[in-house]
């Protein structure tokens, strides 16, 4: 496609087009009203020159009667240029005046006319056009007084030529910016057409150019570098899922099937059969957990929630959930200390809500222990109250605490800090937290607790008839 096609091709070039039939439209609109005014008022000068002509004969005919008014006509016709003049008698006989073959005139009715007609002047005649005024006088003497149209049809083809030439010029110079507008949008478009081109090819870490005049065009570069960048951000993390999915799913399955194969080679009786078939069953039970986790971060993120969103009230939540994991806690040598500050209700889920607060406090018991065993670890600490129009569940343990480069790292899937993994889990938990959390339109932030780690979910207030609970 040559660039003159591509060019006209562009919506932009279309548009300045439109404007410029539209401005064509009105100018040609308005050149013909003022070509239409002007003749309006050329008439009505004419014929207020005319009026006055015939009052002036009238007054000569009523002063000498027939034979005075030929004589006025007869020198105002060889003095007044561009006047038209006949006096006939009742026979249509021309008695005075400077037009000739124009007897048909005579037979139409009193009152204005248009004509064509031959004028004699300086012993010469000429074919013009005329507008004139015919009335009856009495003994049926007619008079025709007339001036010719020369300065009307000059007028005329002033105004022709003068609308013409405009609009040629218009559509010389509409023409122009077109093409001068259409190549400075289709510049950049251009650009940012090479470079999808060159991010279609393989080369991910190319963006969209930004030219920083902050048009719509910058505007659209911005959001859609942005667009690539949260692409470029799933495509990675899809990569470590895979990776992590893989080192993860290799350990159970790999002892799955060594104690299957063991069982078969060693057990002999058939309680060494059921303690084999018991360890299947836990392997199989943590694999299990696994998918259900990633089941669950996938609907919760797709939106497809079990059960509609209500009002929770978020102190029932807290304290059934605490109460539930007061036994893990000891049985970990920690105490679980509970602080409700506040009874806010948020608009959700009452499940989901109690699996992102049960995953919190089982993610503190698991790695909440101050690494100095010897002394009575402080309790951890789970306390809920509200902030600026959010309700907020902060999590709180003395354990070795999370570096601030990995607070938002530790959000994705599959993500341990504990790069030997001995510890059980599969880097999922603050996973589905983060989910249920963007499902309520919440947050989940990481900070220091000077030691130790600090979780706090964040979720908006419901507001029943525009006041918040």
């Amino acid at each position: 496609m040559t660039g003159f096609a591509k060019l006209i091709r562009t919506t932009a070039f279309r548009l300045v087009v439109t404007y410029l039939l539209v401005f064509v439209l009105f100018a040609a609109a308005l050149l013909g009203y003022i070509a239409w005014n002007t003749r309006r008022v050329l008439e009505a000068q004419l014929n207020e020159t005319i009026e006055t002509e015939i009052n002036s004969l009238a007054e000569q005919y009523r002063l000498g009667g027939p034979r005075r008014l030929a004589a006025s006509i007869e020198r105002r016709s060889r003095e007044a240029r561009g006047f038209f003049y006949l006096f006939a008698d009742a026979r249509g006989e021309q008695i005075a005046g400077n037009a000739v073959n124009i007897g048909a005139v005579l037979q139409r009715q009193p009152g204005w006319h248009e004509l064509s007609y031959t004028r004699a002047e300086d012993g010469a005649s000429e074919q013009t056009f005329a507008r004139v005024r015919l009335f009856r006088l009495p003994n049926n003497l007619t008079l025709v007084v007339g001036h010719d149209l020369d300065d009307r049809q000059r007028m005329r083809l002033v105004i022709r030529q003068s609308m013409a030439m405009s609009l040629a010029l218009v559509f010389v110079l509409g023409g122009i910016g077109a093409w001068v507008v259409s190549r400075r949008v289709l510049r950049p478009i251009d650009s940012m057409t090479e470079a999808a081109s060159r991010i279609m090819a393989g080369n991910l870490a190319e963006r969209l150019p930004v030219r920083g005049v902050g048009d719509e065009l910058d505007r659209l570069a911005e959001h859609l570098n942005l667009m690539l960048n949260r692409i470029n951000e799933l495509m990675a993390g899809l990569r470590d899922v895979s990776n992590n999915i893989a080192h993860d799913l290799r350990t159970p399955l790999t002892r799955l099937r060594a104690g299957a194969e063991e069982a078969l080679r060693t057990a002999s009786t058939p309680e060494e059969l059921k303690a084999a078939l018991d360890r299947t069953i836990e392997e199989s039970d943590g694999l299990m957990r696994i998918f259900n986790a990633l089941l669950m971060i996938a609907r919760v993120e797709a939106g497809a929630v079990p059960g509609a969103l209500a009002d929770v009230e978020l102190a029932g939540v807290v304290s059934d959930v605490a109460e539930l994991y007061e036994p893990a806690a000891e049985e970990a040598g920690l105490d679980l200390a509970l602080s409700i500050e506040a009874t806010p209700v948020v608009r959700g889920n009452r499940e989901l809500l109690g699996q992102a607060l049960a995953n919190l406090i089982d993610n503190a018991v698991k790695y909440g222990r101050p690494a100095d065993q010897g002394t009575k670890p402080p309790p951890l600490r789970l306390a809920l109250s509200t902030h600026d129009g959010m309700a907020e569940i902060a999590m709180s343990d003395h354990g070795p605490g999370i570096p601030p480069e990995a607070r938002e790292k530790v959000l994705d899937r599959f993500v341990r800090l504990e790069k030997s993994r001995a510890q059980p889990g599969y880097g999922l938990g603050l996973s589905v937290v983060a989910a249920i959390a963007r499902l309520h339109g919440g947050s989940i932030r990481i900070e220091d607790n000077s030691p130790g780690t600090k979780a706090i979910l964040s979720l908006p207030l419901a507001r029943v008839e525009g006041v918040t609970r």
